[in-house]
Order: structure tokens, then sequence, then C-alpha cells
């Protein structure tokens, strides 16, 4: 009975995950490193599993075409769309390991994992030092930060079994290099897959972050009259009620800067953008609850997209579960809370 290695059922979890993205998000740079990391994951079983040892020579070069596109792929989903121009600068990664390849075969050990390693390092750094993502569902709050931070850890680790290859090849341990080849690169490579193929992982496909703008001065003043317009703003559209809403939109229909808005709006509120929209989301849901709309409507009908989120953010904001509050059990300062907080600051 023919056995299939473990890297070809991760290169069929990846394929899976890249049709799936291609047929229900249409996001290319997306699909093309969840179709980079399938193909890699095939090659690793064609290498080890079936000894086609004539493919051994690729695995260094078209691995490096993985963490580059990780990186292109993040600032596309969460940041900005990304130009053509941009996708070649970082090829270069690619092109210098195939540079190796040919004139400095051995050279390959330190170039692959100094690739995975930089640019997990570089990933994250930008989750660090960015605030609210431009491009991220509102709604998804913290998890595409936290998907993404798990991810920039896994190419880490990836550079550190790679290590861990060439020292077992270098100490004759040929055996164990094919099991840390086979279990490293197949577990990396489907957590990379599943976490960057999660919903909550990307953004709104369609949608582009406005050119940066260096924000002005900020002074307290002017961050009052941002909220005060952003106020005015949802009282009289509700954008807040769309689930896929996102910074980049909101700033966009404000006439500011991103930035400019995200600060603002931590300032005077002590809460970031995402949190200070979930905090008008469940103003409206208690109003849908007390007018008798059922849980579960009055979340799909304040824009929340899941039920977690929904009651988290509703405890948060209340004090008391939704049901709680569809029995008419909240208290006074549960509601002083809720009315206060959907004012402003």
């Amino acid at each position: 009975m023919p056995m299939l290695p473990i890297p070809i059922f991760a290169a069929i979890v990846l394929a899976y995950l890249a049709v799936r993205t291609l047929l229900s998000e249409g996001r290319p740079l997306l699909v093309a490193f969840l179709a980079a990391c399938a193909m890699q994951s095939f090659l690793v079983a064609m290498v080890i599993g079936y000894d086609f040892a004539w493919l051994r020579p690729v695995l260094p070069v078209s691995a490096t075409v993985i963490a580059p596109l990780a990186w292109i792929t993040l600032q596309d989903v969460l940041i900005s769309q990304v130009s053509l121009r941009q996708v070649g600068f970082h090829g270069a990664a690619t092109a210098f390991t195939l540079f190796c390849r040919i004139f400095a075969p051995e050279t390959t050990d330190i170039v692959v994992p100094f690739v995975f390693a930089g640019y997990g390092v570089a990933i994250l750094y930008i989750l660090r030092s960015s605030g609210d993502m431009p491009l991220a569902r509102l709604d998804a709050g913290r998890v595409p930060k936290v998907l993404w931070q798990v991810l920039g850890w896994a190419l880490i680790a990836s550079a550190f079994s790679d290590v861990l290859i060439a020292v077992a090849f270098m100490t004759g341990n040929e055996h164990w290099a094919g099991w840390l080849i086979t279990f490293s690169s197949s577990l990396v490579l489907v957590l990379v897959g599943l976490l960057s193929g999660s919903p909550s992982a990307s953004g709104v496909a369609g949608e582009d972050s406005a050119e940066p703008v260096p924000p002005p001065r900020e002074t307290s003043k002017e961050d009052t009259e941002i909220l005060a317009a952003l106020e005015a703003f949802l009282n009289c559209e509700p954008m807040h009620l769309d689930p896929n809403l996102t910074l980049s939109r909101l700033a966009r229909r404000l006439h500011l800067p991103e930035k400019r808005l995200s600060m603002a709006v931590n300032r005077a509120t002590g809460a970031n953008v995402s949190r200070y929209v979930n905090t008008w989301r469940v103003r409206h849901a208690c109003k849908l609850i007390e007018e008798g709309t059922t849980v579960t409507d009055a979340m799909l009908d304040s824009g929340f997209n899941t039920k977690s989120n929904f009651n988290r953010e509703f405890l948060r904001e209340t004090g008391v579960p939704p049901s709680q509050w569809k029995q008419g059990k909240q208290t006074l300062s549960n509601v002083t809370r809720i009315s206060d907080a959907s004012q402003g600051s």
C-alpha cells in the first residue's frame, strides 16, 4: 500500500487554502503566498519522501520566496496595497539565494536562515511599532496583529530549524536531517498557511490605504474637534454598523490621514479606533435588545460578525452579558456607562 509523506498532506492543505482564498476573496498576493507554501511542501516531499535528488538544489531557492511573500502579504492585506515595484524589490532575496546556490553553494546554509529570521523580525517590528491596521476590519480587534505576530515567530522558528538541519549534515547525521526537514518544514508551512488563510488575518479586499500624510502638530483642541467630527458623522451616517468597516474607509470619509484619526481617538478616549467603534455598535445593540430584537439579530444588525467578539465587547462596555441585558437586569451604572462611552470622552 503506497504511503504519502507528511509534507504531501501539508501541501494538500495549503493548496486547498490557496484555492479557497482565490475563489472567496480574490487576493492575488495572499493566494501567491499560500501557493508558494504548498509548492515548497510538495518539493520537500519529492526530495525526502521519493528521493528526487535532482530537486534538492531547488529547495533553498524556493524556500526564500516564502519569507518575502509573507512580508508583502502582510503589507497588502492590512496596511496598504502593494505595487509591482515593491514586489520586485523583495525578489532580491530569492535572486541572491539563487546566485549563492550557483556560485557558492556552501553559503546557502547561512543565507536561507538569515532571510527567514530577517523577515520574521521585520514582521514583528512593524506590528509592534504600528498602531491600528488601516485595512483590518475594525470588528476583528487585535486578532489580525496576534495572528501575524505568531506567523513572524514561525518564520524565525523555521530559520532555527534550518540551522539545526545544517548542523545535522555537517556532523554526518543525515538521518536526523531528513526527519527535521520533514517535520519542521511541514509544521511551519501549515502553521503559516493556516494563520495567513484565516479570515481575521486579512482586511477587506479591494480597499487601499490613503497616501501617508505627515500629521500636523497635535493639540488637545484638534483631537477634540476630530472626535466631535467623527461622532457627528457616525450619528448622521452609521458606518459603524458595517461589519467590513476599516480605519482606511473611516479616515477617507472624514478627509483625514489614518494615523491622524487613530491618534486623535486614542488620545481623546484612551481607546483605539476598533474599540471606539465597537462602543457605538454595542450601544446600537442595546437599543435593539431593549426593543425586543433577539440577541443574535441585534449582534448581526450592529456590525458584529462573531458571537464571541460581540459577547466580549458587550460585557466590557455594559458590565453584563447580552442575555442579562435582555432580561432587563442591567443596573443604572451599566446604562450610564454605555451611554457615556458612546458619546465619546
